[in-house]
């Protein structure tokens, strides 16, 4: 199995365990690292909706628990016809930690359907190096 097919599994095992009673989406991620290591995550909804966690800051979060702060992959998995990419929320939690040429591969219940770069994603993204100063 590649390393994109472990990274689908994880997704796809994260959203099955996604907390989604109100919108009943679930949904499920899964960050690859430098090291080499996978970090999955899923949705986290709340009665009061702006308190909930999509799957993207899930799965950021155990990758920084794990001590690690470099993406160089990333798989989003949701049900439905639609693509289901990342909010721009989620967008601006992956510029923090990966590059515009990180791939965001998007899958649906049968699997990849896209893949496309973070900068694609988030184009003249604010981040870290517009924090240097001279």
């Amino acid at each position: 199995m590649s390393t994109l097919d472990d990274m689908i599994a994880l997704a796809r095992a994260a959203q099955a365990r996604a907390y989604a009673p109100y919108s009943k989406f679930r949904v499920g991620a899964c960050v690859r690292t430098e090291s080499g290591e996978l970090y999955a995550g899923c949705n986290v909804e709340n009665a009061a909706y702006p308190q909930g966690q999509c799957a993207e800051a899930s799965a950021i979060g155990a990758m920084v628990h794990g001590g690690e702060t470099s993406i160089v992959e990333v798989v989003v998995i949701g049900d439905g016809d639609g693509l289901c990419t990342p909010c721009g929320g989620c967008r601006q939690r992956l510029n923090e930690f990966a590059t515009g040429d990180t791939p965001v591969h998007v899958c649906g219940p049968e699997g990849l359907r896209k893949t496309i770069p973070l900068g694609e994603l988030i184009p003249y993204a604010f981040g870290p190096k517009n924090l240097d100063t001279p």
